[in-house]
């Protein structure tokens, strides 16, 4: 499974009914709210192994599922 579905499947399982593409902006459909987008910071440094750095803490870094998987590249450890 590669980061974008993944990153889906959380958002998915705390809201079922949700019908998401990559590129829809989940703050502007009303999905996120401060506490939840919290929870997208720990899921993703948490499941993907990552640490995000301060200045990668941009709304615009997780307002898309798109945007939520290159912050993953960026953020990746090269093996």
């Amino acid at each position: 499974m590669n980061e974008r579905a993944e990153i889906r499947m959380f958002i998915r399982e705390r809201f079922p009914n949700a019908e998401l593409d990559d590129q829809q902006n989940i703050f502007a459909l009303g999905y996120v709210n401060s506490l939840f987008a919290m929870e997208l910071v720990l899921f993703i440094e948490k499941h993907f192994r990552i640490e995000i750095p301060n200045e990668e803490l941009d709304i615009a870094n997780f307002c898309t599922i798109d945007a939520m998987s290159e912050l993953v590249g960026r953020c990746a450890v090269p093996a």
